[in-house]
């Protein structure tokens, strides 16, 4: 390999680590702004999809379920110190620390809000020049338990 072609396969390993990360980073916010079809289209179809044990059928279960837990309360998701390595041409797996806070309105059957942490441990896949979330599987180490809030009147 020419010490150009080796330029060339780093330049295009770091673009490729570049666009996995916003990919990431537009995951995040596409939770917090409860912007579901846009979290869907993330993803390739046949995505595995694990979150805390719980396996979902398709990108589609994963994002109407995120929807319908959290509803319109308000979330807090962050990725932190991402470990990305290109394994292929058009594959890649990443590690991500995380932490997440939610909390909802308070009242009768209200789920437990909870400031968690924990890793993302996922594999990428370039569809048609964009990279694709494959496979994705969430582990919280740590969840503290927050209070519920009660809506101002």
């Amino acid at each position: 390999m020419s010490d150009l072609d080796e330029v060339v396969r780093r330049l295009d390993a770091l673009e490729a680590i570049e666009e996995i990360k916003q990919l990431k980073a537009r995951y995040f916010r596409f939770v917090d702004e409860k912007k579901h079809d846009e979290l869907e289209a993330l993803f390739t179809p046949d995505a595995d999809l694990v979150t805390d044990g719980i396996s979902f059928k398709s990108p589609q279960e994963f994002a109407d379920t995120i929807r319908d837990l959290t509803g319109a309360a308000p979330s807090v998701h962050h990725g932190h110190m991402p470990e990305i390595q290109i394994t292929g041409p058009d594959t890649a797996s990443g590690i991500w620390a995380m932490e997440d806070l939610l909390t909802f309105p308070a009242g009768e059957g209200a789920p437990d809000g909870h400031r968690g942490y924990g890793q993302y441990r996922e594999g990428y896949k370039k569809v048609d020049g964009s990279w694709l979330i494959d496979s994705l599987v969430l582990t919280r180490f740590r969840v503290d338990p927050l209070d519920n809030w009660v809506a101002d009147d």
